[in-house]
């Protein structure tokens, strides 16, 4: 429990914030980690789909409309190459990397 009895820390206040990574790459994040669920498995437009729709929910349900709508335009033009015959395992390595780059 945070001790009231002092004022707060700003500087760590904003550094916690700096260093959380952006609502875009949340969305690329929580995308890969329901792909990773079944790595082996091949991947598929429906399968990234499903994890991306999950993904928008759980990360931006209940922000704003229009800041919602922005992140999900950034993951969006962010979104790496899945195309080809890889595994939801690797496309989830790639949705990380995307997510590094877009901070």
């Amino acid at each position: 429990m945070a001790d009231l009895t002092q004022p707060p820390d700003i500087d760590e206040a904003l550094r916690q914030l700096i260093e959380q990574p952006s609502y875009g790459a949340q969305v690329l994040i929580v995308t890969a980690r329901m792909l990773e669920m079944d790595p082996a498995e091949p991947m598929s437009d429906r399968a990234g789909g499903l994890a991306m729709t999950i993904a928008i929910d759980a990360v931006l349900g209940t922000l704003p409309q229009v800041v919602s709508d922005d992140s999900v335009d950034r993951a969006t033009r962010a979104l790496p190459d899945l195309a080809g015959d890889i595994t939801r395992g690797e496309a989830a390595l790639r949705l990380r990397a995307a997510a590094k780059d877009l901070g």
